[in-house]
C-alpha cells in the first residue's frame, strides 16, 4: 500500500506540470521509436538475406576452378579449366559426407520463341540440380537420367524466361531455339526471386548437361561443381573429403595449393550474417544514443523537481518520512517518465515500421524480443537516470528544507 500510494503521489506530482512531463518523456519516446524501427529494419535485412541464402539449395557447398596462369600472370579465380565431369562423378562415389553432387556448366544466349527473344543464362546440369538446390516445378515435368545420357534436346525454364517468351501461353511442350538448336520446354520451375547478391534466379533455362556441355559450347571441362552435404553437421567433412579427393586426383604435392576452392552455403551465411548484424547493432547504437539524451533530460527535469519541492521534502521528512521514503517517491517518477514514454515509444516505433513496410517497401521484421528489449532499456534509464536525483532529494538537511523559499 506504501508503493501504491507512492506512486499516486509521482501521478499528481508530474500532472501537475503537463507540459513539462510531456517533453521530458519526448526524448524516450523518440529514443525507444528509433530502437525499435532500427531493430525491426536490421532483422528484417536478416531475414532476407538468410531466406536468399537459404533459396541456394539444402547443405549446399560449390567447387570453383583455381586461377589460370598464362605466361607467369595468374588470372583471377575460377579462370583455370581443371574440373571435369569426372571429378562430380567421383565426389558423389568417393566421398561418404556427400549425398549429391552435379557438374555445372553455364553460357549465356539469346533464346528465340516463335517473334518473341530473350537473352539468358543457359545451364547444364544433372537432374540431381533440382535436388540440391531443392527446386520444385510449377508445371510440366524434368528431364531424367536417359535424356543426360543421350543428350537429348530438352529444358526446363525459369519463370522470367516463361513470361519474356510466352507471356500467359503455358510454355509446356513448346519449342525454343537457343543459338538456332530447338530446345523442347519440359517445365516451368517454380519462381525463387533474387539470391543474395540481387540476380533474379528465376532468369534462365536449365538443360542436360551433356546437351549443353557438347551441343551448345563444345567444351570437355566443366565450370563448376554444386554438391549437397547429407546434413548439416556433415558440410566441414564433406568439405575435408572434396578437398582431399580433388588433390588426389589433379596430383598436387603436399607443398602445392589447392588448384580449386570450396565454398560452402556456412560461409556464405555466416558472411552475410556477421555483416547484417553489424549493421543492425550500428543502428540501434545510433537509436540508443537517443534513448541515452533522454534519460539526461529525465535526471535534468527531476533535479528541477527536487529544487522546486524543497520545502515540500522538509515538510515530509518532519512529519517522520525517512530518507528511504523520499528517495523511492523521487526515483519512481523518474521511472514512472521513462515507463510511460517507452509505452509511448513502442507504438510509435511499431507504427514507424509499418509505415516503411507499406510505403518504402523495406523488409522490417518485429520479434516481440524487440519491444521488450526496449522497454526494459526504457526502466533502466529511468533508474538509472532517476538514481541521482532521488538520492540528491533523501540526502537534504531538514531543517535547511525547512527554511527553503
Amino acid at each position: 500500500m506504501r508503493y501504491i500510494s507512492i506512486l499516486r503521489v509521482a501521478y499528481r506530482a508530474l500532472g501537475q506540470n503537463k507540459l513539462r512531463s510531456f517533453l521530458t518523456m519526448l526524448g524516450i519516446i523518440i529514443g525507444v521509436a528509433a530502437v525499435i524501427a532500427m531493430l525491426a529494419v536490421g532483422q528484417g535485412a536478416r531475414d532476407v538475406v538468410q531466406a536468399q541464402i537459404a533459396s541456394l539449395g539444402t547443405n549446399v557447398l560449390i567447387v570453383f576452378p583455381g586461377a589460370a596462369n598464362q605466361g607467369g600472370v595468374r588470372m583471377e579465380a575460377g579462370t583455370a579449366q581443371r574440373l571435369t565431369e569426372d571429378d562430380a562423378t567421383a565426389i558423389r562415389r568417393y566421398c561418404p559426407a556427400v549425398q549429391y553432387a552435379t557438374p555445372v556448366v553455364r553460357t549465356g544466349a539469346q533464346v528465340v520463341a516463335g517473334a518473341q527473344n530473350w537473352r539468358t543464362v543457359v545451364y547444364g546440369v544433372y537432374p540431381e540440380y533440382f535436388i540440391i538446390r531443392d527446386w520444385s516445378l510449377e508445371r510440366g515435368q524434368l528431364f531424367t537420367d536417359t535424356d543426360l545420357r543421350g543428350a537429348t534436346k530438352v529444358c526446363v525454364i525459369g519463370r522470367t524466361v516463361a513470361t519474356q517468351l510466352f507471356g500467359d501461353a503455358d510454355p509446356v511442350g513448346q519449342t525454343i531455339r537457343i543459338r538456332n538448336i530447338p530446345f523442347k520446354v519440359l517445365g516451368v520451375l517454380a519462381p525463387k526471386g533474387q539470391n543474395a547478391f540481387g540476380q533474379d534466379q528465376d532468369d534462365l533455362v536449365v538443360a542436360p548437361f551433356s546437351t549443353v556441355q557438347k551441343r551448345l559450347m563444345g567444351i570437355t571441362h566443366a565450370h563448376t561443381i554444386l554438391v549437397s552435404a547429407r546434413s548439416v553437421a556433415e558440410i566441414r567433412e564433406a568439405e575435408t573429403q572434396i578437398r582431399q579427393l580433388l588433390r588426389d586426383r589433379h596430383r598436387l604435392a603436399p607443398n602445392e595449393e589447392d588448384d580449386f576452392t570450396v565454398r560452402t552455403q556456412v560461409d556464405i551465411a555466416n558472411a552475410a550474417d556477421a555483416t547484417s548484424r553489424t549493421m543492425a547493432m550500428l543502428l540501434a547504437s545510433i537509436a540508443g544514443i537517443s534513448l541515452v539524451v533522454g534519460g539526461i533530460g529525465v535526471m535534468n527535469i527531476m533535479l528541477v523537481s527536487v529544487t522546486e519541492r524543497t520545502r515540500e521534502i522538509g515538510i515530509r521528512m518532519a512529519v517522520g518520512a525517512r530518507e528511504v521514503d523520499i528517495m523511492a517517491q523521487f526515483l519512481i517518477e523518474a521511472v514512472v517518465l521513462s515507463v510511460s514514454g517507452g509505452l509511448i515509444g513502442i507504438v510509435l516505433g511499431v507504427f514507424v515500421s509499418r509505415t516503411l513496410a507499406r510505403f518504402q517497401g523495406w523488409p522490417v521484421s518485429l520479434p516481440p524480443q524487440a519491444i521488450a528489449l526496449a522497454f526494459l532499456f526504457a526502466v533502466a534509464v529511468g533508474i538509472f537516470f532517476g538514481w541521482y536525483p532521488a538520492r540528491k532529494a533523501a540526502r537534504l538537511n531538514p531543517i535547511e528544507a525547512l527554511r527553503y523559499e
